[in-house]
């Protein structure tokens, strides 16, 4: 049975092995609780299911909560979080772990990834959606700028991308992370990372013909 928002904290307490980067975990909590929750369809293995790649690897708690709670995973698993023998590490393993698309934690993969993924299925005729979660820092990495300029003038229009943005980046874009998103055709919008209903309201714009990013703003953490 798949449990409620209510019981994340219980989960993501079961995890109580060394975890260096605890605020990139809670900081994506809600952004990722409303798109399995009330977005993805699809269950493992379904050819047709929504792909989710999780770019922000490196505070992975979060991702594995929720993944317990939709029963996507044992919620046993939870207990030897970063332990030798267990299968949930300090980044997801896409071997060990049947949800998960990719592995990740390097910063910069996941959206030059779902930009792949997507081209992939629009060669197959597939119009399962494509989600990837990055942080705002990793626009410092020069591999999803291109994916960005990309997705955008091939008008993706089965890629999203949500960005926890909480200011730890350095690029200073004017106007935003929006603004740069917007340039290069995509759909994009800024929300509360906090506020559900918002998340959802923006997960599901229409977008016809372009890529949709959503801007999640959290509290600056580190």
């Amino acid at each position: 049975m798949t449990t409620t928002y209510a019981e994340l904290p219980r989960l993501m307490g079961r995890m109580t092995g060394a975890e260096k980067h605890g605020p990139a975990a809670t900081s994506t909590l809600d952004a990722l609780w409303v798109l399995y929750d009330r977005v993805l369809r699809g269950t493992p293995g379904d050819p047709d299911r929504d792909r989710f790649l999780l770019s922000k690897g490196h505070g992975p708690m979060a991702y594995y909560a929720v993944l317990a709670a939709k029963d996507l995973m044992p919620e046993e698993w939870l207990d030897g979080f970063g332990g030798y023998d267990s299968p949930l590490g300090h980044h997801p393993d896409r071997v060990l772990i049947p949800a998960a698309e990719i592995a990740s934690g390097s910063l910069g993969h996941g959206l030059p990834l779902a930009v792949g993924t997507a081209l992939g299925l629009r060669a197959q005729g597939n119009r399962a959606a494509i989600w990837t979660l990055i942080g705002d820092a990793e626009f410092d990495e020069g591999s999803n700028h291109e994916a960005l300029a990309y997705a955008g003038a091939l008008g993706l229009d089965r890629l999203h991308t949500i960005v926890i943005d909480n200011s730890s980046a350095s690029h200073a874009w004017s106007g935003g992370i929006a603004a740069r998103f917007a340039a290069h055709g995509w759909s994009a919008e800024t929300v509360d990372g906090h506020d559900h209903e918002a998340l959802y309201a923006a997960y599901t714009t229409p977008h016809p013909g372009r890529p949709h990013a959503v801007i999640a703003q959290v509290e600056p953490k580190n």
